[in-house]
C-alpha cells in the first residue's frame, strides 16, 4: 500500500475578498500521479497555487506528514516541490543550459548538477541539440520540455504541472506525456497534474479528482473516471 506524499484537507483559497476554493480535500500517493479535472474556473490552477504557497490559503496541507500550509513558497520548494506553471515561465534571454542550471540553484548539494543536466538531455534529446540556443527562440513544445526539465533539476519529490499540453500539437503532447511516465518511474517523482485534456490526463494518472466551482464533486481511480457515464459525456466527449 502506498504512503501519502501530499494530503490536503479543508483547503480554502481566495483572491482578495473572493473565495475560490471552499474547503477541498485530496491526497497524492508517493510515486503516484494525481489529476485534477474540471471546467475552466473550477479552481484547478488555484489549487496548485495554494499547494505551492503562491495564493492566500487556509486549511491543512501536509507533505510527507509535515504541515506546509504556513510556509513561504521558497521554503516549500526547498522541501522538494517543483512547479511548472501554465505559460512555462522559461528565462527567455538565457540559453537552454543556463535555464537548467537555474533549476538547480536552490539545491543544498551542488555536486551532480552537470550529471543531472546530461540526464535531462537524455529525457529530452531536442534540448541537447539546443543547449546553447536562447530559450525564447524555442518552439512552444521545446519551451514546455525545458520548463519540465528545469523543474526536475531540483530533484523534487513532487512535480506540480499546470496545463502541460496547452497550445501544443498532439504529437508533441504525446511525447511529453510519455516522458512524464518515464520520469515518474525512473526518478521516483510524484506528479500533481492539472490538464484540460481529461482523456489524456486519465491515461497518465492513477487517481483523479473532479472540481466544480471550488469543490471536489468526484474522486476515484483513473479507471473509475473513464468508466463513469457523466464524466465520459461531459469531459471525455464519448
Amino acid at each position: 500500500m502506498r504512503t501519502a506524499l501530499l494530503e490536503v484537507s479543508g483547503l480554502k483559497a481566495a483572491y482578495g475578498p473572493t473565495e475560490v476554493l471552499h474547503g477541498i480535500a485530496f491526497k497524492l500517493d508517493e510515486g503516484g500521479i494525481t489529476a485534477l479535472l474540471g471546467a475552466n474556473g473550477a479552481g484547478k490552477t488555484t489549487t496548485l497555487r495554494a499547494v505551492c504557497g503562491t495564493v492566500a490559503r487556509s486549511g491543512e496541507i501536509r507533505l510527507m506528514g509535515a504541515r506546509i500550509d504556513h510556509k513561504a513558497t521558497e521554503d516549500i520548494v526547498r522541501l522538494g516541490v517543483a512547479q511548472v506553471p501554465e505559460g512555462r515561465g522559461t528565462f527567455v534571454n538565457l540559453s537552454v543550459e543556463e535555464n537548467l542550471k537555474i533549476g538547480a540553484y536552490i539545491r543544498r548539494a551542488r555536486d551532480g548538477v552537470a550529471r543531472d543536466i546530461e540526464r535531462m538531455y537524455q529525457y529530452f534529446p531536442i534540448l541537447a541539440e539546443r543547449r546553447r540556443q536562447q530559450a525564447g527562440t524555442l518552439s512552444g513544445g521545446e519551451q514546455q520540455m525545458l520548463a519540465i526539465a528545469r523543474a526536475l533539476m531540483l530533484r523534487p519529490r513532487l512535480l506540480v504541472l499546470d496545463e502541460p499540453s496547452f497550445g501544443l500539437a498532439p504529437l508533441v503532447v504525446a511525447s511529453i506525456f510519455h516522458i512524464m511516465e518515464t520520469v515518474r518511474r525512473e526518478e521516483r517523482v510524484s506528479i500533481l497534474l492539472v490538464e484540460q485534456n481529461a482523456a489524456l490526463a486519465l491515461e497518465l494518472a492513477d487517481h483523479a479528482y473532479l472540481l466544480e466551482t471550488g469543490r471536489v464533486v468526484m474522486a476515484g481511480t483513473a479507471q473509475e473516471f473513464q468508466r463513469n457515464e457523466q464524466v465520459r459525456r461531459s469531459y471525455l466527449g464519448i
